[in-house]
């Protein structure tokens, strides 16, 4: 009974643990993670497809079966895990290291440089897994001389073709992957994929709309080609804070961005606020370098509200997936209003009461304003970290 109830209670703990752990995953860290693992998935599904085929199509053939691995259920398995963590590696290097390393560089020669490196990881790939899998069949020491006299075979014969052919398709496939998700977003892609919104669906959302100041005056100081290279650096320096801060972009316009939480997600910890000056933040630490290169330095106003909307997949020659909806035409109002009230953020009397405010955040109401096409006057704060003396005006 002792034995029962000590397992019982690690099994609680073990349950409880991992809970814990997963809770205090970042968001960056979470979305990184899930944008790795279907490159494993395209690799696993990938190398079976090819495995199946290929049995197909050999049969019982003898031709070239000294180089080739018979298969067997250890191998399989072993196959099965190797071609999972390739994927795996390939997704965290694109991802976290290629993409940016690459990401100023021109479509053709980022194409070429990662041709190249990744035909030399592939190539090293192989020398590793392939022994490995011999020796298993075997059922012999990787050292064993046969296995390298086997290896040395391999590398002249069909089945490193194949072999060769199964990876390249299986990287062809995860980096057109990967170049899609990148453009559209990973979190569209999934829910093309998933045909979450195929059907019209009621959401509940936080919405933040951001707008550079003075963009008409930059642009004519800058000429059209300099204002869009402003344009670019700008939306990046934002990159950092709205994935820490659970965001969603919905869509650029120009110089406006439009910034996107499922309510529980901006509610919580007060993401939605944190995310408006983590932004400033991280755009004010450039400030000399924009400076030095533009001759103006970026700032920006937003607004703030929340509601239901409708969300669904649209189009025909191009489909997207769109929010619908009298909140977004409030939260655009909101915004407008941010230059005649002398503020950098307007929020809504209704987020504003359903935000968790922490002690760090001072909050002052601006009376209650009258938005162009409502009927009814709405009451907005702004709001501002403790230490500041005063609120920012605007320039």
């Amino acid at each position: 009974m002792a034995v029962l109830k000590k397992t019982l209670t690690l099994r609680w703990f073990s349950k409880n643990l991992l809970f814990c752990m997963a809770l205090q995953l970042s968001p960056k860290f979470r979305r990184n993670l899930s944008r790795i693992i279907p490159f494993g998935i395209i690799w696993l599904v990938s190398g079976w497809v090819f495995w199946i085929v290929e049995q197909a199509a050999i049969g019982n053939s003898a031709q070239d079966q000294s180089s080739r691995v018979a298969m067997n259920l250890e191998i399989f398995l072993f196959s099965s895990f190797a071609l999972m963590a390739v994927g795996l590696l390939i997704g965290t290097i694109e991802l976290l290291y290629l993409n940016q390393v690459f990401s100023k560089k021109s479509f053709t020669k980022k194409i070429v440089y990662k041709t190249i490196f990744y035909i030399l990881l592939l190539l090293i790939i192989t020398s590793i897994t392939y022994p490995i899998a011999k020796s298993l069949e075997l059922n012999i020491s990787i050292l064993d001389k046969r296995v390298w006299d086997i290896f040395w075979e391999y590398w002249t014969s069909l089945t490193h073709l194949s072999t060769d052919i199964q990876l390249g398709t299986s990287l062809l496939i995860s980096l057109f992957y990967s170049e899609i998700s990148e453009n559209i977003g990973h979190g569209v892609l999934m829910n093309f994929f998933t045909g979450k919104y195929h059907t019209p669906t009621e959401e509940l959302r936080i919405f933040l709309f951001s707008d550079m100041k003075s963009s008409t005056a930059i642009a004519e100081q800058l000429g059209h080609i300099k204002y869009f290279e402003l344009l670019k650096e700008y939306y990046s320096d934002f990159s950092e804070a709205i994935i820490q801060h659970s965001g969603e972009i919905y869509q650029y316009v120009g110089d406006e961005i439009i910034i996107s939480w499922k309510y529980e997600n901006g509610i919580a910890n007060n993401n939605c606020i944190k995310c408006f000056f983590a932004m400033k933040k991280d755009l004010g630490k450039r400030a000399d370098w924009y400076s030095d290169s533009y001759g103006v330095i970026p700032t920006f106003k937003a607004g703030f509200h929340f509601g239901k909307v409708t969300t669904g997949e649209i189009g025909v020659l191009k489909k997207e997936i769109i929010f619908t909806g009298d909140v977004l035409n409030t939260t655009a109002r909101i915004q407008g209003l941010c230059n005649p009230l002398n503020v950098d953020v307007l929020i809504s009397g209704d987020l504003c009461q359903n935000l968790p405010l922490d002690p760090e955040f001072k909050v002052q109401s601006l009376g209650k304003n009258e938005l162009k096409g409502k009927e009814q006057n709405m009451e907005l704060f702004t709001i501002m970290e403790q230490g500041q003396d005063h609120l920012k005006k605007n320039d």
